[in-house]
């Protein structure tokens, strides 16, 4: 699909500007630069184990990711990671560390550049399943199930190699439940509530 000049809506050519093809109109000095969407994720910690939600939208459909999203273009990328954890495991989560930085490549979308941190619910706090979910649950680290992208793939085996991370399974938050040895059944994981009409 061609592009066009968002000053003069003349058709954009390619042209080679420091070293890499673009697309650049003819006329004027607009160039259409694919900068990355940015994203964020978070390993948020509970109950010795991981939550995680199950995806009821596509991309991922049914299966398993990290609560996250996009950043919009107002907003800081912290603030996003929380209120992504509102709006999909509809919980108040604060952020304890950053993870890393990551390019995700796509092929058939703007690439992006994703941030990770790591996160625990506040006190009292249960995780549910939020709109784009079909259900919650917590992971043990060693319990894993399939996720929804090679991202958060990535995310989680630097997690799980992390000093942080192990200084916190020896110096548990007050109140933590043991780590759970394996997966949720249906009854540990948490369904979202159905509206009644």
């Amino acid at each position: 699909m061609g592009h066009f000049c968002i000053n003069c809506g003349t058709a954009l050519v390619t042209r080679v500007i420091e070293g890499r093809e673009v697309e650049a109109c003819p006329r004027d000095n607009f160039i259409l630069w694919h900068d990355p969407k940015v994203s964020t994720a978070v390993v948020v910690e509970a109950d010795g184990g991981i939550v995680l939600g199950r995806r009821a939208i596509e991309p991922g459909y049914g299966l398993w990711c990290l609560p996250g999203g996009f950043v919009n273009d107002d907003e800081d990328p912290a603030a996003a990671a929380t209120r992504e954890c509102l709006e999909e495991i509809k919980a108040a989560v604060e952020l304890t560390g950053l993870i890393g930085v990551y390019h995700i490549p796509k092929t058939d979308a703007p690439s992006m550049v994703g941030i990770a941190y790591r996160g625990r619910l506040l006190d009292g706090v249960r995780p549910e399943a939020g709109a784009e979910m079909l259900e919650v649950g917590v992971f043990s680290p060693d319990s894993l199930p399939e996720l929804a992208f090679p991202s958060h793939r990535t995310v989680l085996a630097e997690y799980l190699k992390s000093p942080a991370r192990e200084e916190a399974a020896v110096l548990p938050l007050a109140g933590a439940a043991a780590p759970r040895e394996t997966r949720p059944s249906r009854a540990q994981a948490v369904p979202r509530r159905r509206r009644t009409p």
